[in-house]
């Protein structure tokens, strides 16, 4: 009996490695090798600051989408003249297309324009041919609020500018002739037009940046318009936007209403915000791929570690380390320079963001899930390439490692 409790207190235990020995252990070999460590975190960072950065672009130019959107509203709807049924004739829109549009339950602002035969150069003296894609277009004075658009400066056509020799310009149209501010003279149709307005950007009507906007009543009396309108758009109540849609086309034309196209500007806007990371596909891929060479860098560097120390592991193991604490101070060794170059790459990646951001006059969007996707990649790697050093480190027998330091 007394002989076996001599032999249980003869046994020696290990002793445990607290998680602040083992930090010290791990970080041991990184401090010892600074200029190793940067260049083996390198890697990592690399691959998720890329990983990082095409995502936050792609999320910031949704979220700026998705702004426009919320802004511009996804209830309007627009009437244009569709294909005719018989080859080479004409489709016209009824005079009192506005008119009955704004009778349908739900509308709440309708506007309209009509494609006129003219064209407007900076002088007469520029070729009648050298249009430069814009277009001259009659308009109500409704069209501005149906859109939700703004002026950027100058104003916005009246029932007394609407009558006389007045254009307000879209602002693509004012860059195209030069125009800078209103005031200026645009030679329209065949005589001189003053400019009394310029349009902010209209992300919902393209068609509009790029005309000049001549009041109704002023085309009828100056540029021989027949009043038939080419678009008629409407704003109605979100809960109405697909009755509206239904009854819109034989509203505008009861007689052919097949001749008659209604389509949605806000489902380019929507299409092209779902559509936005497309392209991010290949790009996060080639940031997995510099990941993973960083994850073959970090392990390559503690193979490399692990046959420099041997003679540090054969001392701890003829000290009493346990190959379990070996293998535990070589991964943790591992997670921390992975886990370096994991922040070193979130700071870039959300840095190169806010770059881009800041210069497109987007807002500055990182995903939480891409910060800790990547940085939990990133401690999956380290761990997978610290396990087979730390395995062979573990193995080696105190002797031997001794012996050959």
């Amino acid at each position: 009996m007394n002989g076996e409790r001599g032999r249980g207190r003869g046994k020696l235990k290990a002793a445990r490695l607290s998680p602040r020995d083992v930090a010290h252990v791990g970080s041991s070999g990184l401090r010892s090798r600074p200029m190793r460590v940067v260049l083996s975190a390198l890697g990592i960072a690399i691959g998720i600051a890329t990983m990082i950065s095409v995502v936050g672009i792609s999320a910031s130019s949704q979220a700026q989408l998705l702004r426009e959107l919320d802004k511009l509203g996804t209830n309007l709807l627009v009437a244009s003249p569709g294909e005719s049924m018989f080859a080479g004739e004409e489709v016209k829109l009824p005079e009192e297309s506005a008119g009955m549009v704004g009778r349908i339950k739900g509308v709440q602002d309708v506007g309209a324009t009509a494609d006129l035969n003219a064209t407007v150069r900076r002088t007469e003296k520029v070729d009648e041919d050298d249009t430069g894609g814009i277009a001259v277009k009659a308009t109500t004075a409704d069209l501005l609020r149906v859109l939700r658009g703004e002026v950027g400066s100058g104003s916005w056509l009246n029932a007394a500018t609407g009558r006389y020799p007045s254009v307000v310009l879209g602002h693509v149209a004012a860059e195209r002739l030069g125009i800078t501010e209103p005031g200026r003279q645009v030679w329209l149709g065949d005589r001189y037009f003053t400019v009394v307005g310029i349009l902010a950007p209209l992300p919902l009507a393209p068609e509009i940046e790029r005309s000049a906007l001549v009041g109704w009543e002023g085309a009828k009396r100056l540029l021989d318009f027949d009043g038939h309108p080419t678009s008629v758009y409407e704003r109605s109540a979100d809960a109405a936007v697909e009755g509206v849609r239904k009854v819109m086309a034989a509203t505008v034309d009861p007689r052919n209403p097949q001749n008659v196209k209604v389509t949605d500007p806000s489902s380019a806007l929507r299409a092209k915000a779902a559509t936005e990371g497309a392209f991010s596909s290949l790009l996060l891929g080639l940031g997995g791929i510099a990941l993973l060479v960083g994850g073959v860098g970090v392990a390559n560097t503690m193979i490399i570690s692990v046959l420099e120390r041997r003679y540090e592991i054969g001392l701890r193991r003829s000290l009493g380390a346990t190959r379990g604490q070996i293998r535990i101070q070589f991964v943790t060794e591992s997670l921390m320079l992975s886990g370096l170059g994991g922040l070193a790459g979130v700071a870039l990646g959300a840095a190169a963001t806010g770059v881009y951001a800041h210069s497109g006059g987007l807002p500055w969007v990182v995903p939480l899930w891409a910060v800790a996707g990547g940085f939990g990649a990133t401690l999956v790697i380290g761990t997978v390439a610290g396990l087979y050093p730390a395995v062979r480190a573990s193995r080696l027998s105190p002797t031997l490692a001794l012996h050959a330091a």
